[in-house]
């Protein structure tokens, strides 16, 4: 193998062993998200502890947790409806916003 293939499979490799990195754009998200502050609060801190914290949760789990209310495999009673309408573009902005919190 020649020095120019080794550098390719070197590179490949590397693309292939980064981690995904969070999507979405966060501040379309505080925008879309203004409705999910009556219940966590506007800076992702719930005021009530039947709801939880957003703030600082980690983007793959917020994605997973609302794209599973939007299809069914975990329901709520107000967070289905919630998640029905929003797109996947919806959701990833929504995660990069709440993620970005502290």
């Amino acid at each position: 193998m020649n020095n120019h293939c080794r550098i390719g499979v070197a590179l490949i490799a590397a693309v292939v062993a980064v981690p995904a990195f969070a999507a979405g754009d966060a501040a379309a998200g505080k925008a879309k998200s203004a409705i999910c502050a009556a219940c966590h609060g506007a800076e992702g801190l719930s005021p009530n502890d039947l709801w939880p914290n957003l703030a600082g949760q980690k983007y793959g789990y917020l994605v997973k947790q609302m794209k599973a209310f939007k299809d069914g495999s975990r329901s709520d009673p107000m967070m289905s409806p919630m998640a029905a309408p929003l797109t996947d573009v919806d959701i990833e902005n929504a995660a990069a916003f709440f993620s970005s919190l502290k």
